[in-house]
């Protein structure tokens, strides 16, 4: 069983030869800047371009000091480690200054002041603060909105953005939503039904996160926007998105359902190219699951090939050792976490490319069930059928090969099949590391339009288009291999 240790060699110099190849950073001449693109107007889509009020400030930033922006959309809940870990220079995300943030990272100057302000629907009987006690209350996740809530009133409902928090007031599914002043008149302008309290939960100054390990660059910025504010730059580009020129308002409640339906359709999928972040979206989607299927496939052959060979015949004691810590780790930890840490931990110092990271990942983690999955087919195999190959002279590697495995392929492609269509919809993580897959094209019309129902089916539709033409592949497969069994 030489071979196997070979193709172990193998894949290993593979990996490592990606990993170099994306691994070159040209930190002389960019300026990256993470965000989470659903706080309007701070930042948000317009067309493919992130825009708004920070990520203007950043590219005046850049353009000033001879650098190159370039500006990626995460969860709001990672920037501050992006900036951390070095994955990014700044982060930039309507992020409050507090002391608990102060220890962790640098913070520039203040640019900007903004409350936290309570939304409801009109006509809420909630008039204040007084009145969140005993309501659902919604707040945008890891924000200074959920740490006063948490400390002050109780425990909210989190949406991993604002724009969620509101869409799910608007659907009635909360009483009050606590959100930044600026990105909560801009939902209420987009949505008649709602309204802004007039009373403020707190004040508060927005800043820029930068590494504590990085005082240089921290001095450009406090330089940089320092001259920006005294020729009056911040304060042209803050008015420009402070004073919008329109919001997209909602279709009268009498008009007829066709018309409804014609609008929305126009204003999801049609204005502004808006279909193009689903398409995008799935081409991401499907280069990702197609790669870490196939890095599944092989990891997963390989461990099982070891574990069932050990179990045979004692061999390859200590990769058995070996993979059975990976199989341990893999399964007992939800896939999520592992791409966070392939990205922020074993990647962290290296600039690789996001779709790799995410290929590695999910491939990784699908390698532990595929090789759980085909080593049953393994052992599923009658074991005459290898003492009758090895009878008839047939080394033990011949006889797996020519024997066992065909055999145990075909009883675990149903299995296998599943695995595929799970590691499918797992990609739908991808945002928390600022890849725009599939599920992040629909949360992105979602924060323009503030409609969950179309941009949800929408996806939905696709992931099961794309599960039925897999399940449909397999079955196909599946008929040709049992041929010979009539």
């Amino acid at each position: 069983m030489k071979k196997i240790e070979k193709l172990y060699l193998l894949l290993t110099i593979l990996v490592g030869l990606l990993v170099v190849s994306c691994g070159e950073k040209d930190e002389g001449k960019r300026l990256i800047m993470v965000t989470e693109a659903t706080f309007p107007p701070y930042e948000f889509y317009r067309g493919a371009d992130i825009v708004g009020i920070d990520a203007d400030i950043v590219r005046e930033v850049a353009r000033r000091n001879g650098l190159q922006p370039v500006i990626e959309d995460m969860s709001f809940d990672s920037v501050i480690t992006a900036v951390q870990s070095g994955k990014a220079d700044v982060a930039a995300s309507g992020i409050t200054v507090t002391e608990d943030r102060r220890r962790q990272i640098d913070f520039t100057r203040s640019y900007a002041r903004a409350q936290q302000v309570i939304i409801v629907p009109t006509g809420s009987g909630v008039t204040g603060a007084d009145g969140l006690a005993n309501v659902r209350l919604g707040v945008q996740h890891g924000t200074t909105g959920d740490l006063y809530v948490t400390q002050h009133i109780g425990e909210p409902e989190r949406f991993s953005n604002g724009a969620l928090a509101v869409a799910a007031l608007a659907a009635g599914k909360l009483d009050a939503v606590v959100l930044d002043s600026a990105p909560a008149r801009e939902h209420v302008s987009g949505n008649p039904s709602l309204r802004i309290l007039d009373e403020a939960l707190t004040s508060e100054e927005y800043a820029m996160a930068i590494s504590k390990q990085r005082p240089d660059l921290l001095e450009m910025f406090n330089r940089t926007l320092a001259a920006m504010e005294a020729d009056d730059t911040l304060a042209r580009i803050t008015e420009t998105y402070m004073n919008p020129e329109g919001a997209e308002k909602k279709v009268k409640s009498d008009s007829g359902l066709r018309t409804r339906l014609a609008d929305a359709w126009y204003t999801n999928f049609v204005k502004d190219d808006r279909w193009k972040y689903l398409l995008n979206g799935f081409l991401v989607t499907i280069e990702i699951s197609l790669a870490a299927v196939a890095l599944g496939v092989i990891l997963g052959f390989l461990v099982a090939v070891v574990r069932s060979t050990h179990d045979q015949t004692g061999r390859f004691r200590l990769l058995n050792i070996l993979c059975h810590a990976y199989l341990t780790v893999i399964r007992g930890t939800p896939v999520v976490v592992q791409l966070l840490i392939i990205y922020f931990v074993i990647f962290g110092s290296v600039d690789v490319s996001k779709v790799l990271v995410a290929i590695v990942a999910f491939g990784v983690n699908s390698g532990a069930y595929v090789a759980e999955i085909i080593r049953s087919g393994i052992m599923s195999v009658d074991r005459g059928q290898m003492e009758a190959g090895r009878s008839l002279g047939l080394s033990y590697g011949c006889t797996m090969r020519s024997v066992i495995l065909p055999q145990a392929f075909k009883n675990v492609l149903p299995a296998l099949g599943n695995e595929f269509i799970v590691l499918l919809k797992e990609t739908s993580v991808c945002g928390y590391i600022a890849l725009q897959d599939l599920t992040k094209g629909g949360d992105i019309i979602r924060s323009q339009t503030y409609d969950a129902f179309l941009p949800l089916m929408a996806v939905a539709l696709i992931y099961l288009m794309l599960v039925v033409c897999l399940s449909w592949l397999l079955k196909k497969l599946e008929l040709r291999l049992k041929k010979n069994e009539r």
